[in-house]
This record gives structure tokens, C-alpha cells and sequence, in this order.
């Protein structure tokens, strides 16, 4: 991938001298065209084979983990352990809160079916004009974008399907139940779909024009935080604009704080009725590097069946991952840079949408800033998540008890009109100077520069 924050501007050798603005305007299609058949076929060269071709090894003896989900060869002999080690703990300890929360399914093979069923969105090539440049693709540079996409995807999966449907692209569709679903599930897709329409309320194009309100352009590169923003704001603009979406909040945690005012806020409706909630929570654990003190609390999350997944990966290489095995995490990779899917035309190809080829990465090779989502379908699964997910979110045989993220009382807003307030009536930086006034001009000592 690229690693620039602007994909470089390819040049390609001739003149336009003489040429008419018609003319002109149709060499700088052909030479876009040009330039985004290179970025493909090099971003597939770099990255493609690895998705195609290589096959990760996973152990047949250690469970994998996939939202919330517990896989394993043998699940009965590992139940009767796993029973055996649960009379020694005590009741509502995180290992028994862990275990009550799991459930074990038929080996591997489900796993498998698992994994495919989780929509994979990837760079796409040849889509209509991304608003204010000349890009028809996002290979390079929307990574990050298409991260947050998939798991705001998984938590329309969740909302509309539920964490138990399974795409079975070979089976005929019989039931009012079956075609309902397939209905559910092309909507859901055409949701992300690469167009400037609002019919596609979640594409790339959107994201990008969001972005603009914030100063970001086409080819520019997004963190985690930025993407969780941005597909809150395209969230609620569905909610005005879509029926279908009238029944889902979303809420993005402060300063990894989750205030239980604002999620009300969000949430109620004025009929007393509870939405579904989309929760996300930006995370920077570390500085350059992953803490590896938070590495227990990240796979923990993922054992939550409320979990929706964790985007961040490498640094300048987004990732989504949705589960782990032993110290490795599981992800879909969005650099694989196909061809635009008309989501428009009835009965559109699914293959493309869904990966059959997991992929894994050291835990510790993860970058540390990242986004972690969450998604409740109804008012008690939150609380429920209130009550468990502390012991999750401070690390393990470890002297720290600041935990990962909080809940708070009241409102974010109120505290930060209270801090507005505090700086405003106290100076931030003050020394007094022994003349009967104060020096506002001084910096903090880490900043501060001795001159001779």
C-alpha cells in the first residue's frame, strides 16, 4: 500500500498542445482509466496473492474465536474440562462470566461457514467520480474507510439477519423466511455500494463527501477515530432519510468514555421505546507500539456475542478483525482491489462480497491506535454489557487498574461546558512575577527551551 497520506499523482509522458478542451478532457479520462488500472495491478501484485493463494494454518487442538463465537474440533472433550475447571472458579469470576457467555459449536468446519457469511468490502476500481478529484477507485488510500465499513456492515447484519444467519449461496431459497433474508442481505450490501446515490447511504462516495465537510479529500488517509465519526454521521443522515434504518442510535465514546446520559439521548424514543445501538469506541493503547498488557483485554471482547469487531490493523494497512486463535487475530483484508458491482440491477453477483481465504497477524504487530464496535439490539443487552464488560476491560495479572474504556454518568457535553468554563475563569498556564502580575507567556516544562 501506498504510504503516503496522498496517492501520488502518476504522469504519464506526452502533451496536450494543440489538443481542443474536449479532447483534453477525454485524455484525462483515459489517462485516470491508466492510472487506476496500474494502482490495481500493483496493489494486487502486492497484496492479492496473499488473499488468493495462501492458505493460514490454523491449529486443530486450540478453539477459534469469531464474534462472539467459540469454535473447536473436539467441543465435547473440551466441555468436560472446561466444566471441571469452571466448579474451581468462583461464580461471576470473568472466566466463568467468559464460559456462560460462549457457545460451542461443531468444529472447525462451522467456523468456516462463519467467517464467509461476514460481508467483505475491498477496494473497488472503476466506480463513478469521487466528488471533487478525478479518483474512480479508492485502491491506496480507503483502507481504512472500507474497515469501518465492514463492521458497520456486521452490525446491519446483526440488526437485520441476526448473528446466527449464515449465507448458502447452494441452497435453493424455498421459505418466506429464505427470501426474506436474501432480501435483507442484498440490501444491506447495495447499502455500500460504490455510487453517489441515496440509495447507497454508507458507500465510499458518501464517506468521502462527509469527509470533505471535515477538510479531508478523495486520497486521503483516515484513522480509526476519523472512520467511526464519519459513519455516525452517515448512520443518522439514513435514519432521517431511509425508512429501513429508522430503528438504529449510534454513539461514538469520548475520550474512551461512554456517557449512560447520552446513550439515552440516542436511544429513547419519544414513545419510551429503546433503538438498536451501534456503539464505537476509539482506543490508542500505546504510543508507538501495541501495549501488550491490553492484548487479554482485546481478545476478550471478541468472546462478546455484542462485539461487532475492531478496526485498525498495521500502521498505513487497515484491517477489520473479528476474531483470533492462541496470540493470533483473525481479519478480512481490504486491499484486494476488484472490479465495481452494479448494486442497481436485480439479482447482482454476492460472490465478490464475501471472503472465503481468513487471514491471521500477531497480536503484537497490531498498531495501537484502533476502534472498537459493538452492537445491542435492544435495551437489556446493553445493560447486560454494562455488568460484565468491566472485568473485560482492565488487563489481566497486571498492577493497573485504569481500564480500556468507561462508563460515566451524566453527559459528555456537560462535562466538557464545565471544563469551557474552569479554563475561562482560570488562566491555563499562570506565574507570577513578583511585580503585582501575572506572565501568561510561559510554557509548560516539557516545552520549554533554555536560550543563551
Amino acid at each position: 500500500m501506498i504510504t503516503t497520506d496522498r496517492v501520488p499523482n502518476i504522469q504519464l509522458t506526452g502533451t496536450n498542445n494543440g489538443l481542443s478542451m474536449d479532447d483534453s478532457n477525454v485524455v484525462t479520462e483515459v489517462d485516470s482509466k491508466v492510472k487506476t488500472k496500474l494502482l490495481s495491478m500493483w496493489n494486487n501484485v502486492k497484496y492479492g496473492w496473499t488473499i488468493k493463494v495462501v492458505k493460514p494454518n490454523f491449529s486443530k487442538e486450540s478453539p477459534v474465536c469469531l464474534l462472539g463465537k467459540i469454535y473447536r474440533k473436539k467441543p465435547e472433550e473440551f466441555l468436560e474440562k472446561a466444566s471441571e475447571a469452571d466448579k474451581t472458579l468462583d461464580t461471576g469470576s470473568e472466566i466463568s462470566l467468559a464460559m456462560d457467555a460462549i457457545s460451542f459449536e461443531d468444529g472447525i468446519e462451522e467456523f468456516k461457514k462463519d467467517f464467509t457469511s461476514r460481508l467483505w468490502l475491498t477496494y473497488r476500481r472503476e466506480f463513478p467520480i469521487l466528488n471533487g478529484s478525478t479518483f474512480t477507485t479508492d485502491c491506496g488510500w480507503g483502507c481504512m474507510l472500507r474497515s469501518g465499513q465492514m463492521m458497520l456492515a456486521q452490525a446491519l447484519v446483526c440488526h437485520f439477519l441476526g448473528r446466527e444467519w449464515r449465507w448458502q449461496p447452494d441452497q435453493p431459497i424455498k421459505t418466506e423466511q429464505q427470501k426474506l433474508d436474501e432480501y435483507n442481505h442484498r440490501l444491506i450490501i447495495k447499502s455500500f455500494g460504490d455510487l453517489p446515490e441515496r440509495t447507497s447511504p454508507f458507500s465510499i462516495h458518501t464517506l468521502v463527501s462527509l469527509g470533505a465537510l471535515w477538510g479531508k479529500r478523495a486520497g486521503d488517509w483516515y484513522g480509526p477515530s476519523s472512520v467511526a465519526h464519519l459513519l455516525s454521521q452517515a448512520v443518522e443522515n439514513a435514519v432521517e432519510r431511509h425508512p429501513a434504518f429508522n430503528n438504529l442510535a449510534v454513539y461514538v465514546a469520548q475520550d474512551c468514555a461512554v456517557y449512560l446520559q447520552d446513550i439515552e439521548n440516542v436511544c429513547q424514543t419519544s414513545d419510551g421505546k429503546w433503538k438498536s445501538l451501534i456503539l464505537f469506541v476509539p482506543l490508542r493503547l500505546g504510543a508507538d507500539k501495541l501495549n501488550p498488557v491490553y492484548t487479554s483485554c482485546l481478545t476478550h471482547l471478541l468472546t462478546l456475542d455484542t462485539c461487532i469487531g475492531v478496526i485498525g490493523g498495521r500502521p498505513r494497512h487497515s484491517l477489520y478483525f473479528i476474531g483470533f486463535q492462541e496470540d493470533k487475530l483473525i481479519n478480512l483484508d481490504p486491499h484486494y482491489c476488484q472490479e465495481t458491482v452494479d448494486v442497481l440491477k436485480d439479482n447482482f453477483s454476492l460472490t465478490s462480497f464475501h471472503c472465503t481465504s481468513p487471514r491471521k497477524m500477531l497480536i503484537s504487530k497490531m498498531d495501537p491506535s484502533c476502534c472498537v464496535g459493538f452492537y445491542f439490539h435492544n435495551k437489556m443487552q446493553f445493560t447486560n454489557f454494562m455488568e460484565i464488560a468491566p472485568s473485560y476491560l482492565v488487563p489481566e495479572d497486571e498492577k493497573i487498574d485504569y481500564p480500556m474504556f468507561l462508563f460515566c454518568e451524566g453527559s459528555g457535553k456537560d462535562l466538557h461546558q464545565k471544563i469551557e468554563i474552569a479554563e475561562n475563569i482560570i488562566p491555563s498556564t499562570t506565574s507570577f512575577t513578583g511585580n503585582g502580575t501575572y506572565d501568561d507567556d510561559l510554557d509548560e516544562c516539557e516545552e520549554f527551551e533554555l536560550v543563551q
